[in-house]
């Protein structure tokens, strides 16, 4: 066998190995307030986008006790997965970016809007940005992404993903400039690094969908 069969062999493996893994968009889950594009392999949303403008509110979640359900869609996590995981229910697309209307608030609430977050991150660096977002979105509105990048390891009898990192992109709609790309370890370092657009989509593992919200960022990101 020649030695360019060979290395044609061997790239043709490499190239095949690397389409096999790459996760794909199954659904998409329109909740009016967000969007949320789901893997049913992993039984996770690898990301969600909204829009949000003057974001918050008086809306409590404890005082309306709120918790995470799986509202008719089977093909997600449930209590049971995260039951004695140590890890929090992470939401995507944030609670309290709602709490100006307590019906909205709730409709984050559901499985497919979160992803097993270590307690240190999601109530830690991730929240920080949560908050820091919501009040850049008190001067102008803005669009947001918050999704995975996913490791080998998985959680609970459904095997449901892990990240490996979260991520958050934030943009402005007007100058379609993204004001922030920030990737966030999943661990207990409390920790984000900045990152350029083409940066995370080189290490996301799936292709995000060509949709008018992606149209709207500038390429020279």
């Amino acid at each position: 066998m020649s030695l360019r069969i060979i290395l044609s062999f061997f790239l043709f493996v490499i190239t095949f190995n690397g389409y096999a893994q790459l996760l794909k968009i199954d659904t998409v889950l329109d909740k009016r307030i967000y969007e949320s594009y789901f893997n049913l392999k992993l039984k996770e949303p690898l990301y969600v986008t909204y829009t949000l403008f003057k974001g918050g509110g008086n809306c409590d979640r404890e005082d309306e006790g709120f918790n995470f359900f799986v509202d008719g869609f089977k093909m997600s996590a449930t209590d049971q997965d995260y039951a004695g995981s140590g890890f929090d229910k992470g939401h995507l697309a944030n609670a309290e970016d709602f709490a100006f209307e307590c019906e909205y608030e709730e409709l984050t609430f559901r499985y497919y809007n979160c992803v097993p977050q270590t307690v240190r991150m999601n109530r830690g660096i991730w929240k920080k940005w949560e908050t820091d977002v919501r009040k850049l979105s008190q001067t102008k509105k803005i669009l947001i992404v918050a999704g995975s990048i996913f490791g080998k390891k998985k959680l609970g009898d459904n095997k449901i993903g892990i990240p490996s990192h979260c991520y958050k992109i934030v943009i402005d709609p007007g100058t379609k400039k993204i004001l922030h790309c920030l990737v966030f370890p999943n661990n207990n370092s409390n920790t984000f690094q900045v990152v350029t657009f083409t940066e995370l989509k080189q290490r996301l593992g799936y292709r995000l969908i060509p949709t008018q919200f992606w149209k709207s960022v500038s390429q020279k990101n």
